[in-house]
């Protein structure tokens, strides 16, 4: 049955829909429009999150040994957190319009953040043998989560929690950027479906200097200097654009989303809070390649699953 490989990695769909809704949010109060546009792309990637769920939840229930696989995998299991995750940019989304909502998703994701960073982390750091070619920018999702922690956690008042998470978040993404950026330069390049996940360096400097805002109420120097960072990494992506065009569709192209949905919604950040209109145009501009990537992975995605080429064995 094809539901007994449906790939966890499902969830980064979830993480870049409510990246894009985040990040029109951002727009909408730079730019003093309505959120009808936001509130329009939530109800999408609600129900696109809700869908992944099911699928997913089907799996546990019918065929748990996969599940179990894909936790004993040594790339996949990084993908556990993205349901953490998704749950938790989701509360921020919700946290205008439905604070109570916001407030019990937030609460329940924090938890299983928790639990899932903790678990992974437990499990790289075992007795279990992984090899350097193992080691992708994909290792960065459990890190990116604790980092997102504080963006709704700061303002329902769970400060200290939201430190917890943010430290924890940081001192991992330093470790785990010093060891992907060896396997980067010293080793064999990543799998050709893995190429994308390069966009992933953008996302926890990206999300640090938004968490930072939540937290701090300023930008001061650390928050100028994770957000140069995530300039720099996003520059040096788009020197391996060519490599891009080359490779086949999978799942793991939806790695360009959230990190794009990150820094369009920390420049807009910056914006705000030094009064920049060159870094709300920059959030603006990133913002319209989001969609336009969002819409093409949307396609891509629906193209695939129709042709049978996702849910299948590897």
């Amino acid at each position: 049955m094809r539901i007994a490989h449906y790939p966890v990695t499902f969830f980064a769909v979830g993480m870049g829909m409510m990246g894009l809704v985040l990040s029109i949010r951002a727009a909408e109060h730079a730019y003093s429009w309505s959120n009808i546009a936001s509130a329009a792309a939530l109800f999408l990637a609600v129900v696109m999150l809700v869908a992944v769920a099911i699928g997913y939840l089907a799996k546990v229930l019918s065929h748990f040994s996969e599940v179990k696989a894909e936790w004993n995998h040594p790339v996949r299991i990084a993908f556990f957190p993205a349901i953490s995750i998704s749950l938790l940019l989701l509360s921020a989304a919700l946290l205008d319009q439905m604070p109570h909502v916001a407030h019990a998703v937030w609460l329940s994701a924090t938890a299983l953040q928790g639990v899932l960073a903790l678990s992974v982390i437990g499990a790289w750091i075992g007795h279990r043998p992984f090899q350097q070619g193992q080691l992708t920018p994909a290792w960065f999702i459990p890190a990116v989560g604790n980092v997102i922690v504080p963006l709704a956690g700061a303002r329902l008042g769970y400060m200290e929690v939201s430190w917890l998470f943010f430290s924890g978040g940081l001192i991992f993404w330093l470790v785990l950027l010093t060891l992907v950026i060896n396997r980067l330069m010293f080793h064999e390049p990543l799998p050709g479906r893995m190429v994308p996940t390069l966009m992933i360096l953008v996302a926890p400097p990206a999300v640090a200097f938004t968490a930072w805002l939540r937290l701090t109420g300023e930008v001061g120097h650390f928050g100028h200097f994770l957000l140069s960072v995530a300039y720099v990494f996003a520059l040096l992506v788009t020197t391996q654009l060519p490599k891009f065009r080359t490779m086949p569709f999978a799942l793991s192209w939806w790695a360009l989303s959230f990190p794009l949905a990150a820094l369009s919604i920390a420049s807009f950040g910056y914006a705000q809070a030094i009064g920049s209109d060159a870094h709300r145009h920059i959030g603006l501009g990133l913002l319209a390649l989001l969609m336009a990537v969002v819409v093409g992975l949307i396609a891509r995605t629906a193209l695939a699953i129709r042709a049978g080429a996702i849910c299948v064995p590897e």
